[in-house]
């Protein structure tokens, strides 16, 4: 699904040139659930956002589901993204002013299904995380691991081959973390492609593939047991 080839992240300000992402080579095939460790500053987020084609590399190779990805245009790149790509981040980025139907539609708006079909996706992926009830809320009446739920029923409710979640359980006390870990193991269990960012060892454990990166190289690969 996934395969990099020499990627390099650099950025620049003014005179001094940083390196984020050195030489990366990476596969990761469909279906595998990944968790990306590493020290603050590794390179971490910056890979998630290459893989969801939030940003561009300055170097090297990318393909996606077999197609090439480098180089493209950013209105091809949100092509590309669109019913392919779902994201799940530490702040929820819920529009407070919607409710959480409405926000959860929001994944759908562009993706040519007709208005009937989207609140039946929705109305399905709600039901699913547990939250048929709350759909007339709004986020600010919902707890924290509740808000998280609605950020992870609208990065699925286009069904996306490819799920990132970038330290998902960040704002959350460990009861609702387990939950929402627990949700991911069952999207993964379903056959959605799970990569992770953490800086939680016994969360990266719950992951089939642990990758540590240390100053945006890789420093170990290896596959888990997950019982």
């Amino acid at each position: 699904m996934i395969e990099l080839q020499s990627v390099t992240k650099r950025h620049r300000a003014g005179d001094i040139e940083t390196t984020s992402l050195d030489a990366i080579d990476l596969q990761i095939e469909a279906g595998e659930y990944v968790a990306v460790t590493g020290p603050s500053g590794c390179g971490k987020s910056t890979l998630l956002a290459l893989l969801g084609l939030l940003d561009q590399p300055s170097s090297g190779r990318y393909r996606l589901q077999g197609e090439e990805v480098t180089g493209r245009s950013p209105r091809e790149l949100a092509a590309i993204r669109r019913g392919r790509i779902g994201f799940v981040f530490q702040s929820f980025n819920l529009i407070d002013e919607l409710t959480v139907h409405d926000n959860v539609q929001l994944a759908l708006r562009y993706g040519g299904l007709p208005d009937k079909a989207q609140r039946a996706r929705v109305a399905e992926v709600l039901e699913r995380l547990g939250l048929a009830h709350r759909a007339a809320h709004h986020p600010s009446q919902l707890s924290g691991g509740q808000q998280q739920r609605v950020a992870i029923a609208r990065a699925i409710a286009a069904r996306p081959a490819l799920l990132l979640a970038d330290e998902p359980t960040g704002n959350l006390d460990s009861a609702h973390g387990q939950e929402v870990m627990r949700l991911l193991r069952e999207l993964n269990d379903d056959g959605t492609t799970v990569v992770m960012v953490t800086h939680s060892a016994e969360h990266a454990a719950l992951a089939s593939r642990s990758i540590r990166l240390l100053d945006g190289r890789v420093l170990v690969d290896a596959q888990e047991v997950y019982a």
